[in-house]
């Protein structure tokens, strides 16, 4: 039963870091559009590509304001998950040692 358990704990390790990986990079493309970026810039293609699975759905729902709070709404997203989902996750795992 310990591999399970192990399994489990990797998976919630794996998740975590994912979800803090996507925090960043959707504060870094908030900051990044008060400044006009270059929209041809590699790294600011990459900033979109990655964020916009996310972000585009939350916008789609919000309503239209004049400011975009979609980024807000998934940094609150991410933190429950983390609180919740990952926190789940590490005690099942260390339930089932």
């Amino acid at each position: 039963m310990f591999i399970f358990s192990n399994l489990v704990v990797a998976v919630a390790k794996m998740v975590d870091l994912l979800l803090g990986v996507l925090y960043w990079l959707i504060l870094i493309r908030a900051l990044i559009s008060w400044v006009n970026p270059d929209p041809f810039n590699p790294i600011v293609q990459f900033l979109y590509r990655t964020t916009d699975p996310i972000l585009t759905p939350l916008r789609r729902i919000l309503p239209a304001t004049g400011i975009d709070i979609s980024p807000l709404v998934a940094f609150f997203a991410i933190i429950f998950l983390k609180s919740f989902l990952v926190a789940t996750l590490f005690d099942i795992g260390m339930r089932l040692r």
